[in-house]
Parts: C-alpha cells; sequence; structure tokens
C-alpha cells in the first residue's frame, strides 16, 4: 500500500536533533524524500541513516542558517534536481541569550533574530517557487507560546517568534489563492535538548517527546490538509485562527 507522502519532497531545517530531527524522519516514515538541513554533519549522518531504515532516504545539507547565499544554492539545486517542493519545515531555531534586555549584547539579539526570522525569510523568497509547483504545497514554521507570553529575562527569543508569527501570517494571507498552505505550530515545552538548556531544573520525564510532537506536524503536511493561515497548539491539541478569513 502506497504511503501518504510517496515521491514528495521535503526540506526540513534543524533536522539533526530535537523535534527537526523527530519530524524528518516521521516525514521518511510517510515516504517523503527529506532534504535534511542543519549544521551538525554527525547528527545528519544519523538521520540519513534512520530514513534508509524507514524504507525512504535523505538528502543531507550541511549548512549554517545564516549563510542566507547557501539556501539560495539549495533552492537552485532542488528546482534542477526536482523543479518543485511539496514540503518545507521551518523548524531550525536557537533560544538565545537570557538576560535583562538592557543587558543583552547587539551581537546575541542579532543573531537570534538571523535565524529565527531573516533566516525563514530567505527560505520563503527562495523556496516559495518551488512550493507554487507542487500540487499540494505545505509550509509549517516552528513558533512558540512565548511569542504572545512573553517572560523575563527571555526578550530576544520572544520577540524573534513574535517576528516570525507575523511573516508567517503574512505568507499565509499572500497564498490563499495558490494551493499552498502555510501555517505555524506550537509545540509547547518538549523533551529536547534546547528545553534542557532554557529550563534546567524542569523534570524533562514530565514533557511530552519529540517524537509525539512530529505526528502532529506530519498531519499538517499531507495532501488533504487544506487549512491555511492557522495555528497548531500542541498543548491544546487544536488548530487556532490566528489570520482573519478572506
Amino acid at each position: 500500500m502506497s504511503k501518504p507522502l510517496a515521491d514528495r519532497i521535503a526540506l526540513v531545517t534543524g533536522a539533526s536533533r530535537g523535534i527537526g530531527r523527530a519530524t524528518a524522519l516521521a516525514l521518511a516514515r510517510e515516504g517523503a524524500h527529506v532534504v535534511a538541513v542543519a549544521r551538525t554533519v554527525g547528527g545528519l549522518e544519523e538521520v540519513d541513516d534512520a530514513a534508509r531504515a524507514a524504507g525512504s532516504s535523505a538528502t543531507l545539507v550541511p549548512l549554517d542558517m545564516r549563510d542566507y547565499a547557501g539556501l539560495y544554492r539549495l533552492a537552485a539545486a532542488l528546482n534542477e534536481r526536482y523543479q518543485h517542493l511539496d514540503i518545507l519545515i521551518g523548524n531550525a531555531a536557537i533560544a538565545g541569550q537570557r538576560s535583562p534586555l538592557d543587558h543583552i549584547e547587539p551581537p546575541a539579539w542579532d543573531e537570534i533574530f538571523a535565524i529565527n526570522v531573516t533566516a525563514n525569510w530567505h527560505l520563503i523568497r527562495a523556496m516559495d517557487p518551488l512550493l507554487k509547483r507542487a500540487k499540494a504545497g505545505r509550509a509549517v514554521f516552528m513558533t512558540s507560546g512565548a511569542a504572545t507570553n512573553a517572560r523575563a529575562y527571555a526578550g530576544p527569543y520572544s520577540s524573534s517568534k513574535a517576528a516570525l508569527d507575523a511573516l508567517a501570517r503574512t505568507y499565509a494571507a499572500e497564498t490563499t489563492s495558490t494551493a499552498l498552505r502555510v501555517n505555524l505550530f506550537n509545540p509547547g515545552p518538549t523533551r529536547t535538548r534546547m528545553r534542557a538548556q532554557v529550563m534546567p531544573g524542569e523534570d524533562p520525564m514530565t514533557l511530552p517527546t519529540a517524537e509525539d510532537v512530529a505526528e502532529k506536524i506530519v498531519a499538517m503536511c499531507l495532501p488533504e490538509f487544506s487549512e491555511t493561515g492557522k495555528l497548531y497548539d500542541f498543548p491544546a491539541g487544536k488548530l487556532l485562527q490566528f489570520m482573519p478569513p478572506a
């Protein structure tokens, strides 16, 4: 029996660990060929091994998300090889410096926006033509409750996720007349390395795993998922409207 994502091409950023890795492998299990983007070569090789074990395949792209020219080179390579892109998962992010706003150094502020926001804008610019050539293009960007629930000492991260939300809302509004569906996904507290770094006193065993979260992300990538301009809130277990209806 054919898998639901057979013959589809899925690009996942931050694919070497955490939610990105789990999502890449969940997409592979459903038949997608995964284009796995991350800085860590060893982690990417593990994703490749796991994807092959699941009966699928992966293209490994060692790339820093701040290498914007590299994102355009990747788009050109995908265009030459496949002429389209079915799924884009904008997952790569950093937590950034935790400090009072007036203590944050400008390079730290610039770095988190470069990775969490600007890189996703370049991804949209680079991949938009390929996504629109797909029969059922799907783009999912990873947000956070911090985007609307700002906490002390997490200003750079909260601000970057709020900006990403606005970016995704705009992209969804601009593509409503196409076959491309653009949505946000809030995983909430998840058992990942980044969460452990930010919340070192938290018991990780009380949190959902990245694999739990990934299954819901994959559901938003299926051809039959027709919603756009929505936010899936994993802790609440439901879709929320973040864009006024046209």
